[in-house]
């Protein structure tokens, strides 16, 4: 097996693939919700249709609709006093707002932050902080080169935006709200802070150099979690849905998975207690599961149970679920039945 990214196929994403897919990306910058309905699977040229089906079938995709009150409309706003953007940027607008998203969408627990820029910010990105209708989403990027990311900063957890939402997570736990911090991973947070095009022309030639930077945005996604559960945050979901199936391609993704993803999340299980479960993206779980590195254990609540209710009730019981997406607020287990995900 190639070493990360190393692999010969790169085709996949020079020529008309690469700037279609960089078409995507810019439109998904300007309109979040269209990322949503995007479905889009690469392979290497000269697979057969065979083959390809083989690859598919190690891992498995999920489709990901679930954006709740994204785009938030007036029926939530209406009567809170919030002005935008800056009903994004400050710890009480925070916790405001997310109270009252949760109340309109019949929730179990609150959600920050409002977006997938957080992290990136934190590092040095520029932002467009929009308003009620777009939230917050990247502006510019900073970076030209693989070796400027490792060259950014570490994140500082005790000011800025991310620590407005360390501080709303607080203020949330404090009125007995359950929590829940959306966190991003690598793929994310480089969509934030450069083109795409340097990404993958990083994979290709130097792929060492790409695993040392998916590991420095793996030990700063780290310490935003630890930081995390000293502010009361009980659930922690880790999304990076910019690296998923659709995007990479099966054999890209198993490599992401092998070489970072895998050890990153083992490290992230020492988190796991009494009172703190992580949420996991199923498009994580999937890829774990389709390369052997995780499996599922069955676990019995009552039928009709709520994934997010399920998740507050299985803190202490499972360290990872991640059979669902915690935004799928209706989705009730089938047979009563809480998917553990184990890493083996």
């Amino acid at each position: 097996m190639k070493r990360f990214f190393g692999g010969e196929n790169i085709s996949d994403y020079t020529g008309f693939s690469l700037l279609f897919l960089q078409y995507l990306q810019a439109k998904v910058r300007a309109c979040p919700r269209l990322g949503n309905h995007l479905q889009f699977r690469s392979v290497p040229f000269g697979t057969s249709d065979d083959q390809e089906e083989k690859i598919m079938g190690e891992i498995k995709d999920f489709n990901c609709t679930y954006d709740n009150s994204a785009g938030i409309s007036s029926a939530v706003t209406e009567g809170l006093g919030l002005t935008f953007p800056e009903a994004y940027l400050h710890w009480d607008t925070m916790a405001k707002l997310s109270k009252a998203l949760k109340e309109h969408d019949g929730a179990a627990f609150c959600e920050l932050p409002f977006c997938h820029t957080v992290e990136a910010e934190a590092m040095g990105g520029i932002i467009n902080y929009g308003n009620e209708v777009a939230g917050p989403r990247a502006k510019e990027y900073i970076c030209t080169s693989p070796e400027e990311i490792l060259e950014l900063p570490p994140i500082d957890l005790s000011t800025g935006r991310i620590h407005e939402v360390l501080l709303a997570c607080q203020a949330l736990k404090e009125q007995g709200e359950h929590v829940v911090l959306e966190v991003s991973g690598p793929f994310t947070i480089l969509n934030v802070l450069i083109d795409a095009k340097y990404v993958f022309k990083g994979m290709r030639k130097k792929p060492e150099l790409m695993k040392d930077v998916f590991w420095k945005l793996g030990q700063e996604i780290l310490r935003f979690m630890k930081e995390a559960k000293k502010y009361g945050v009980e659930m922690i979901s880790y999304a990076d849905s910019s690296g998923g199936l659709n995007i990479l391609g099966p054999k890209m993704a198993e490599q992401v998975v092998e070489d970072f993803t895998y050890g990153f999340l083992k490290q992230v299980e020492e988190l796991a207690d009494d009172e703190t479960i992580i949420l996991l993206c199923p498009k994580t779980t999937f890829a774990l599961l389709g390369t052997g590195y995780a499996k599922f254990r069955d676990l019995a609540l009552p039928q009709g149970t709520r994934y997010g209710e399920a998740c507050i009730e299985m803190r202490g019981k499972a360290k990872f679920a991640g059979q669902m997406c915690i935004k799928n607020i209706n989705y009730s287990l089938e047979n009563g039945i809480f998917k553990e995900v184990i890493l083996l």
